[in-house]
């Protein structure tokens, strides 16, 4: 078996560094991605690889209709406030919406076995 490639997302954690450098508090929430370095005691096999995959599809089509949506409020809005709290959002949106719906995939494959 090979060790999976989710451990890496959590190298985005030290992004949280920048927060000291800037002063810009909103930096600190990438700390978060410290929390994928879980992935690297775990041994990647195909069941956990499909289900990163179906995430990750569920995700993807998640963030195709909030971009939308995005895109027409900042339409009829016109300020980069709203643009960048749209943004900001559906970042936060993808990242706990792909964790959420691995988490009950990996829980539902548990429950099958």
């Amino acid at each position: 078996m090979k060790i999976s490639k989710l451990r890496f997302l959590a190298l985005l954690g030290l992004l949280g560094l920048l927060g000291l450098l800037t002063g810009n508090h909103g930096y600190y929430g990438l700390f978060g991605f410290f929390g994928f370095s879980v992935f690297a005691t775990i041994k990647s096999d195909e069941m956990l690889e499909k289900n990163v995959a179906k995430a990750g599809l569920h995700t993807f089509l998640v963030t195709l209709v909030g971009s939308a949506i995005a895109i027409a409020a900042v339409t009829l809005v016109q300020t980069f406030e709203i643009a960048t709290a749209f943004i900001a959002g559906l970042f936060v949106v993808q990242i706990v919406g792909f964790v959420v719906l691995l988490n009950v995939y990996e829980k539902k494959g548990d429950l099958m076995q």
